[in-house]
């Protein structure tokens, strides 16, 4: 089946990409994730609108990535959550949450994807995070949780 990953998928390929992989394999896990879409001739938009957004993402090298780096470890990063009467979060931070701080705080905008947690934040207080960069560049970020 001939798809247009909307997302990189290790082993697959990149955001905008035209793949073809087998109709199962599509139907049961690409596409219900949100990760591909079915490739049509008016899809060739999308691929363009998908790349363009996957460029301004993409790190162009890795002086820029270290750049990026030492920006978002120097950074104080600050996430509003609600808070109950116990002081335990009404749900939890996820990663669209924290990729929205952290380009609210350094105008970097950071792919959601790229953020790795121990675990899912449902306390308030400082924690830390890690935000790959790059194969190799990995940037240590610490998050402060307050009450809104």
């Amino acid at each position: 089946m001939k798809l247009i990953l909307t997302r990189e998928v290790a082993g697959v390929g990149h955001a905008g990409d035209v793949v073809t992989v087998k109709d199962g394999y599509a139907r049961n896990f690409l596409i219900p994730r949100g990760t591909a879409i079915a490739w049509s001739a008016g899809g060739e938009k999308q691929i363009a609108g998908i790349r363009r957004a996957r460029s301004a993402r993409e790190v162009r090298d890795i002086d820029h990535a270290k750049e990026i780096k030492e920006a978002l470890e120097a950074a104080t990063i600050t996430v509003a959550a609600k808070v109950g009467s116990t002081g335990r979060l009404f749900g939890s931070v996820t990663d669209k949450d924290l990729a929205a701080a952290i380009k609210s705080a350094t105008k970097i905008d950071v792919d959601r994807h790229s953020i790795k947690l121990a675990g899912h934040i449902k306390k308030l207080g400082s924690h830390s995070l890690k935000v790959a960069l790059q194969h190799n560049v990995v940037a240590s970020v610490t998050v402060k949780v307050v009450g809104a």
